[in-house]
């Protein structure tokens, strides 16, 4: 028996390992087979407060990971496939092997969606992002395009123009899902030139972007569009199917958490806690997952002092 587990080892789910470990919990990290969260695919952090210079996404998250080794977490390198989380013993499988714990904390993250083109995964963080407020000051001085039609896509746009000296908005229909004053400010941005009815079908680069092929779905005309950056808008998706039907999840498929000062991570069962993406899907912030990771132990540690 274990009186923490943590399912998940982004920044959410590695600052609450040091925290628990810090307080004597002993937790052990399922880290899964793709441990660090987005940041993995994110190749310069200078967002993040105390490294002046910059730091790259995995270098982060191992200075996370090993400074919760150094307290104590154990970590266990494989995906959990069910959890039962009712009753006083929480129970988690790796495979056919049982963890139970008095509490788990959740930290499994969003991942963002993405277009499936041939070269998107290749160019991750050469020049195609999912995150402006992370990437966005990279492109100072270059041409940029936002893939998506919703309020998102439009806000990433126009902060974009901050840095960039054109944006497009690429969009696979003539209409647009972003409500009318945000599309309002698009067109009212010199920057900003909208290419709707198009889809990306692919990027182009060798070692970095160098531009992207469009198709118009009307005409099926195909061009190549020159430019230095892909930002692709189309949402996250919360990685939450291990909790459907266990926990209260939004429509979005957002884990709900209470909005009380005295438990903000608590979850509808008592002694399970979520923190980060898989419960905001508003910030998606390292420092504002580090900070919700903080609140999980904290909160899980309130919870077993009351238990014991």
């Amino acid at each position: 028996m274990r009186k923490i587990i943590v399912i998940g080892a982004g920044p959410a789910g590695l600052t609450a390992a040091i925290y628990a470990a810090r307080g004597n919990l002993s937790p052990l990290v399922i880290e899964g087979y793709q441990p660090g969260g987005q940041l993995m695919i994110t190749t310069e952090i200078e967002n993040y407060p105390g490294f002046k210079e910059g730091i790259t996404g995995p270098d982060l998250m191992a200075q996370f990971r090993a400074q919760a080794e150094r307290f104590g977490a154990e970590f266990l390198t494989a995906d959990v496939n069910k959890v039962e989380l009712a009753g006083d013993t929480k129970k988690v499988w790796v495979g056919d092997d049982l963890y139970e714990a008095q509490a788990i904390i959740i930290s499994t993250g969003a991942s963002a969606n993405l277009l499936g083109v041939p070269n998107e995964s290749r160019l991750m963080g050469r020049g195609v992002s999912a995150c402006a407020t992370c990437d966005g000051f990279f492109f100072r001085g270059k041409t940029i395009c936002v893939v998506g039609g919703g309020d998102t896509a439009m806000e990433e746009a126009n902060f974009l123009t901050r840095f960039a000296n054109k944006v497009y908005i690429i969009h696979r229909r003539q209409g647009l899902r972003a409500s009318k004053i945000m599309v309002d400010r698009v067109r009212q941005n010199p920057k900003i030139e909208l290419i709707l009815d198009t889809v990306v079908v692919d990027i182009l680069g060798t070692e970095l972007v160098e531009g992207v092929k469009l198709k118009n779905v009307q005409t099926n005309e195909m061009q190549d569009l020159p430019l230095e950056g892909v930002f692709v808008s189309i949402g996250h998706t919360p990685n939450t199917k291990l909790f459907v039907g266990q926990l209260d999840i939004d429509d979005k498929g957002y884990i709900l958490t209470k909005t009380d000062k005295s438990q903000v991570t608590a979850t509808n069962i008592a002694g399970v806690f979520a923190c980060g993406d898989v419960q905001d899907s508003h910030y998606r912030q390292a420092i504002t997952a580090s900070g919700s990771g903080c609140a999980a132990a904290l909160d899980a540690q309130h919870y077993l002092e009351k238990m014991a």
